[in-house]
């Protein structure tokens, strides 16, 4: 398989993005937890980090999360996780939501198993304790609190953070606004851990803001998520199906979209896209500076992890990319240099 090697500098990606929330995979059945807190941490200091060593740099953490799906080993994710914290891929979570949504999704789907897991994923320094944190809420347990509650003790520092999942305004994903790179990241992230459709879906949703003519972020999500789904779906057969299921589903303004998408990417004409949707914004942009003048915001929400759908390959002209390609680096930012308001034609 073909990889992205993620240290790559003035690389243009557009930036993936889905709708609000996160519908996991399945409803679960509530069950006790099998582990205690403490058979879990005795567990995870004798079988240690497990095959953390065959991660020794942060493409073979890409490479892991790209296959997982397909062959799913969830024993080897607290390995993966170590070798996170000690490449850094976790030094800074409000850029890591690939990497947040896919262990979520590791723990949303094994659920007996969870308290092992995450038990094995310590030691961790406290900042990158705020991904974990975050992971177990964004994982769709029904009861993720008690789960998260079970791992107070080994996260001293992160206390805070705990109680407010635990009992104030902490949202889960399904609960968080669209209009953020690192909630769409944290989708494929958790696409990647499940194959699931239901991520899929809410991606599909943000279709009908390509056609936005009035607000040109809108417009701009609405433009990615189109053209990064049309990318992974014309490589992801599994991708493809949702849309043509999509077609019976969704009302009129989405399934324009979505005929666009389903040709696109059984044509393999995904370029066409991406000029269509430069050509959108750039309209709307010259429409005065009240549509432009946030535009730079785009750059601070965070360097994301993530580009579904080999997107780097139609923005690089490269081809034989994986199914489909994980890219670490600055995604979102390199998508405002692209697609924002200085960019060169």
């Amino acid at each position: 398989m073909t990889h992205v090697r993620p240290a790559m500098n003035e690389f243009a990606v557009l930036l993936a993005v889905v709708a609000a929330g996160l519908v996991t995979a399945g409803e679960a059945r509530a069950q006790s937890y099998s582990l205690a807190p403490t058979a879990a941490a005795d567990h995870a200091a004798r079988s240690g980090t497990k095959g953390a060593d065959r991660f020794g740099k942060e493409d073979d953490v890409l490479r892991f999360i790209n296959d997982y799906r397909e062959n799913k080993t969830p024993a080897q994710v607290p390995g993966l996780v170590t070798a996170m914290v000690r490449l850094g891929a976790l030094s800074d979570p409000e850029k890591a939501g690939v990497y947040t949504g896919f262990i979520a999704g590791v723990i949303g789907e094994n659920q007996v198993k969870a308290p092992e897991l995450i038990a094995e994923m310590f030691p961790m320094p406290p900042v990158q304790q705020v991904v974990l944190i975050k992971a177990i809420a964004f994982s769709g347990l029904p009861d993720w609190k008690e789960l998260l509650e079970q791992f107070v003790e080994r996260m001293p520092a992160r206390k805070v953070l705990v109680g407010k999942y635990l009992y104030g305004d902490g949202k889960t994903l399904g609960e968080l606004s669209m209009d953020d790179p690192f909630v769409i990241d944290a989708h494929w992230g958790y696409y990647f851990a499940t194959g699931a459709w239901e991520p899929g879906i809410r991606i599909i949703s943000a279709l009908a803001w390509a056609e936005d003519k009035n607000d040109i972020e809108k417009l701009t999500i609405g433009s990615m998520a189109k053209w990064t789904f049309a990318s992974n779906a014309a490589r992801d057969k599994n991708l493809l199906d949702l849309a043509k299921v999509q077609m019976n589903h969704q009302d009129e303004a989405v399934r324009r979209q979505l005929r666009d998408v389903i040709e696109a990417a059984e044509l393999y004409e995904i370029g066409r896209l991406r000029e269509d949707a430069l050509k959108r914004i750039d309209t709307l942009r010259a429409g005065g500076p009240q549509n432009a003048r946030d535009w730079s915001k785009w750059g601070n929400y965070g360097t994301t992890a993530l580009a579904l759908g080999c997107v780097v390959a139609s923005v690089l002209g490269q081809v034989q990319f994986g199914i489909p390609c994980v890219v670490g680096g600055a995604l979102s930012t390199a998508a405002v240099n692209y697609l924002g308001p200085d960019r060169t034609p």
